[in-house]
């Protein structure tokens, strides 16, 4: 067994001498190296974090910090000519989100979006995977989830929202709808539903006016939008913070110079007889007589402007102002004009009507064949007589390019082939051919209403023409506004025309009157009003098919103005293809012209005439 080395024994002081510690200075010199050399990084860090790099991390904390969010402008409104909304607005928000805070780091969750889509998607009758991609963007901050929501599905959301954080406090659940906001968007709604549609229009998903006087004012209506920037966190808005605020202009409200209530009645009954004809539609005008404006302009079928997603698209517009169609016998007024004015003939001139006219290599009939009737030129106009008509044109002048030419030029003075003056989405100009490329058909046709096309209120404005002593006014359809500072504004002076003299003008009306009053030879009796002078004028003639440009089945109507003796009323009805019922102008417009007519002359509160109507005589004995 070796024996273990014993241990060697240390160094110790000399007996008598102190114990020396080593010297501490290298080490105090590494300590004090190091500690420098960390504070340098610190320093250097600093420096770059506080003045090199600082207005770049000053803007992303005023990113993740701090939202911009659009204010809407109130609409204005849109209201008939005593005030009364036609469109207006009511509260309702957008519902909007932060997608960047359903992430699971704000969240506690990992499907924070599609928890929060199943939740919001029958509140917001919407699509549920749609609204999950919306939320799960985390690099956005802004998303709209569903537009012009009611208070009431903001409150339901609201509620959820407390019943989440209920669960949260004990544990059971997790808050994903902190990141739901909403924002203040007015909706559009019309009160009188389908009433006036057509003139109307509607606003669109984005809030812009998408058809009719929404459309053609929008700038005017939609105002200007404001923005506010606040600060928030974790979702919420912090009061505290600086916050900045651009106010939103409200928009302009626009008075119409439509009657409520005439609008009412005119719509009533054509969509009556559009029914009742079993016809592809019509409209009705009704226009004041010494000012232009437009009381009333209905169209069937129509559609409700504030569901108008869940229209027919051919709906949509206003076929008053958009149909060109051809007018017939009612454009048979112009006709007559030019002769008198030009002095060609007088309302008893006499005038041989035979059963049929040979002109252009064809022969030109009546409605209905007959024996050879001696009429006056009145009678003419109350049989209405296609061969009459022609051959009181043929004496315009004994050149016939001359006579097309000249009746040219009072059909355009009168307002067709040119846009009415309302500049109205959709107006169309109607067809109106230079004279010298009439065809040798359209040379006779013209003069007796085919040939040419129109629009309801051009055809109107006729009769408000010859009804206003000859003189043309503008029509109109705006009659003032109101802008954000609450001052009323008159809309301007239409402008007026002179077609044709008072002395013309009093002898067409006087005709006209013949046309409803003659009970043997007159196609109007069924416009008659019991107490007050009626004059006016049917029409019915071949129409031209939109889909095929062929003739296929007939344009009915009727024109006319009262008190004839003082006229304050035009009202123009035209029914397109009826298929039921008959179809010329006095069956199946006649009514509707009474019925409108009557029913604006109670509500502007015109006094019966108490006269017996001027009847001038129709026919002329060929033997004396």
């Amino acid at each position: 067994m070796t024996a273990s080395r014993p241990p060697r024994p240390r160094p110790s002081a000399r007996p008598g001498e102190p114990l020396r510690l080593s010297n501490p200075r290298p080490r105090l010199r590494l300590v004090g190296l190091g500690l420098t050399l960390i504070m340098v990084v610190f320093t250097v860090r600093l420096v770059q974090v506080q003045a090199v790099d600082a207005t770049t991390y000053a803007d992303k904390a005023q990113v993740n910090r701090y939202v911009t969010v659009p204010i809407a402008a109130q609409r204005g409104d849109i209201t008939d000519r005593n005030g009364t909304a036609l469109a207006t607005t009511v509260d309702a928000y957008d519902i909007i989100a932060d997608p960047s805070l359903f992430t699971e780091e704000h969240t506690e969750t990992d499907d924070a979006p599609a928890q929060a889509a199943a939740l919001l998607a029958p509140i917001l009758d919407q699509d549920e995977e749609r609204l999950a991609g919306l939320l799960d963007n985390p690099d956005s901050q802004y998303a709209v989830l569903a537009r012009q929501q009611t208070p009431q599905a903001w409150t339901q959301i609201q509620d959820l929202r407390r019943t989440l954080a209920e669960r949260v406090t004990d544990g059971t659940g997790h808050q994903v709808l902190t990141g739901v906001f909403r924002e203040k968007n007015p909706k559009r709604v019309y009160p009188g539903g389908e009433l006036a549609a057509g003139v109307l229009g509607f606003v669109n998903n984005e809030g812009v006016g998408g058809g009719g006087i929404e459309a053609q004012l929008n700038p005017d209506l939609a105002g200007e939008d404001g923005t506010m920037r606040y600060a928030q966190s974790g979702g919420r808005r912090v009061p505290t913070a600086g916050s900045s605020e651009q106010p939103a202009v409200p928009g302009t409200d626009i008075e119409l110079t439509i009657d409520r209530d005439m609008q009412w009645a005119a719509q009533s009954a054509i969509s009556a007889q559009v029914d009742a004809s079993a016809a592809d539609g019509g409209y009705v005008v009704v226009q004041d007589v010494r000012t232009g404006e437009v009381l009333a302009m209905a169209s069937a079928p129509g559609y409700d402007p504030g569901a108008y997603g869940r229209a027919e698209p051919g709906t949509l517009g206003n076929p008053a102002l958009s149909d060109a169609f051809e007018p017939g016998s009612t454009s048979k007024i112009i006709s007559m004009a030019a002769v008198l004015e030009e002095g060609a003939a007088a309302p008893d001139t006499h005038v041989t009507v035979p059963n049929r006219l040979p002109r252009a290599d064809r022969a030109f009939a009546d409605d209905h064949d007959h024996e050879t009737y001696h009429l006056t030129l009145a009678g003419v106009l109350a049989k209405s007589s296609n061969i009459g008509t022609i051959l009181a044109t043929e004496t315009l002048s004994d050149s016939q390019p001359e006579a097309n030419r000249i009746l040219h030029s009072y059909l355009s003075d009168f307002g067709f082939g040119r846009p009415t003056g309302l500049a109205f989405p959709g107006e169309t100009s109607g067809i109106l051919a230079p004279p010298d490329t009439w065809n040798a058909s359209q040379q006779y046709t013209v003069p007796f209403g085919q040939g040419l096309s129109v629009n309801a209120l051009q055809a109107a404005s006729v009769y408000s023409t010859v009804a206003g002593g000859g003189e043309r006014i503008a029509p109109t359809l705006v009659r003032g506004t109101t802008g954000p500072d609450g001052q009323y504004q008159e809309a301007a002076e239409p402008e007026r025309e002179r077609v044709i003299s008072e002395r013309t003008s009093r002898l067409l009306t006087a005709m006209l009157e013949t046309v409803v009053s003659d009970e043997e030879w007159g196609t109007g009796g069924a416009a008659r009003i019991p107490g007050y002078r009626v004059a006016g004028k049917t029409g019915t003639s071949n129409r031209v098919d939109p889909e095929t440009g062929r003739y296929n089945g007939y344009t009915a109507s009727f024109a006319g103005f009262a008190p004839a003796d003082d006229p304050r009323v035009t009202v123009y009805c035209a029914v397109q293809n009826p298929t039921k019922g008959g179809y010329y102008g006095s069956q199946v417009c006649g009514p509707v012209f009474r019925q409108v007519m009557e029913f604006s002359l109670k509500a502007l509160q015109v006094p019966p005439t108490g006269q017996d109507p001027v009847t001038l005589p129709s026919t002329f004995d060929p033997d004396q």
